[in-house]
């Protein structure tokens, strides 16, 4: 597996800019909140004295802290920021700060309320009529007359990558999708990863940027690994997604252009549906559709699934998947409804995984760990960015022509994007002035 040395985030011989006021206060800010939040700060690369300033404090009580936020907030939106891409990313990561301050100080939001401050929009309920479509695509290549659910499970059943077969297929994948990544946005300078593989965790892989451009990559293996899910996860994690998204942002926006805010990652902010939808949506860019029945192809051999020895049938099972996969995105908004049901409607847990095997499709299992991460404290807000991140994305770049696409995605890269200027269609540099 891909394991290349990484620099310290804090060490070697790295120069970290100073961080102005505004900057140094909302790093304090994050900071002292991940105190009372454990898991709220994602990652950390800038000044390692204003890191060990916050840890050697009593700690701040949340009415403090929540006073912060406003008196930041204010700051910000009196002209202490001159940029204006600047000042609305900064405002709109306080206003969910705000809320998470207000939560800890015994003033929470109802649910829907406090997702919609964290995120940057109103969490939407999808009517079930949305997910028919899909389905259908899926009834019409999996006929049967058990639930759909079980006919999906013995689907992914055939498709499952042993672990010991891991390794060697996500190092094929992570440099398949850096070539790709390389051609068409560049990478930043001494840029890399190492992946590995972990178990006891709620998601299927994360990244954690260390700064230096450097990442650690994990998937989990609690539940099988799915061939096709594979792909996904490795381009969303690495190129062009999280990994390449965090090592361009420091170079850019941290390294060039001294915004030190950007030197720490905060989940439940509204720069999470603009990470997660920027890697959901990376995956097409990764492998483009005209690509992915091959990819799958190659696949399926090179983790000696038994279909593999059969290259007819595994010719025609890469066809399947390739047209079961974008409908089971689709499903997969019904995490959205299903953390609405439980937190918002006060459905009982037993209903919502109902809701998420006969709605969603997902195996007993499967929905199962989906309800875990819905019900974890810190995931339950943040289970919207998915799949509203992507379609939020991707209205905006599917706007300009077919050409102009891989430039108007690298943009995501690069800048400080917010989910309130992509609504309001405003962005500098965006002519058509439309999403």
């Amino acid at each position: 597996m891909t394991t290349r040395a990484l620099v310290p985030a804090m060490g070697g011989t790295r120069q970290i800019p100073a961080p102005d006021p505004i900057a140094t206060d909302y790093l304090l800010l994050a900071l002292r909140l991940d105190q009372h939040i454990p898991g709220l700060v994602d990652g950390y690369f800038g000044p390692a004295a204003l890191k060990a300033q916050v840890d050697m404090e009593q700690g701040r009580s949340p009415a403090r802290l929540r006073q912060d936020v406003l008196t930041l907030r204010e700051r910000v939106e009196a002209g202490e920021v001159d940029e204006e891409d600047r000042r609305a990313w900064l405002d709109a990561q306080l206003v969910a700060l705000e809320a998470q301050a207000a939560a800890l100080a015994g003033d929470p939001l109802p649910y829907e309320e406090h997702v919609a401050r964290c995120m940057g929009f109103a969490p939407p309920r999808h009517a079930d009529a949305e997910f028919d479509a899909a389905r259908a695509v899926i009834e019409a290549r999996l006929p049967g007359d058990a639930a759909l659910a079980d006919r999906l499970d013995a689907w992914d059943r055939e498709l499952e990558i042993s672990v010991e077969r891991l390794p060697a297929v996500i190092d094929w994948l992570v440099e398949r999708c850096r070539e790709r990544a390389a051609r068409d946005f560049g990478l930043p300078d001494g840029e890399d990863l190492r992946v590995r593989l972990v178990t006891g965790q709620p998601w299927s892989g994360y990244d954690w940027f260390d700064g230096g451009r450097r990442s650690r990559v994990d998937i989990n293996t609690d539940l099988p690994v799915r061939a096709p899910g594979l792909v996904h996860t490795v381009a969303h994690e690495t190129y062009p997604g999280h990994h390449l998204e965090h090592a361009w942002k420091e170079a850019d926006l941290v390294d060039r252009l001294g915004r030190m805010e950007a030197s720490i990652l905060l989940i439940n902010t509204p720069e999470c549906p603009i990470s997660e939808g920027l890697a959901d949506l990376g995956t097409g860019f990764a492998v483009p559709a005209g690509e992915i029945i091959d990819l799958y192809d190659e696949l399926f051999e090179r983790a000696g699934l038994p279909i593999a020895t059969n290259p007819v049938q595994r010719r025609a099972i890469a066809e399947g998947a390739a047209a079961l996969e974008p409908a089971r995105r689709v499903l997969a908004a019904t995490r959205g409804n299903a953390a609405l049901l439980l937190h918002a409607d006060g459905q009982p847990r037993d209903t919502v995984l109902d809701y998420l095997r006969e709605v969603g499709g997902f195996a007993p299992t499967v929905a199962a760990k989906r309800l875990e991460f819905i019900e974890h404290p810190l995931w339950r807000t943040y289970v919207f960015v998915y799949a509203e991140g992507e379609a939020l994305l991707r209205r905006w770049v599917d706007a300009v022509s077919p050409a102009e696409r891989t430039a108007r995605f690298a943009r995501l890269l690069h800048e400080q994007i917010t989910p309130g200027r992509l609504l309001a269609s405003r962005l500098p540099g965006d002519a058509r002035g439309h999403a």
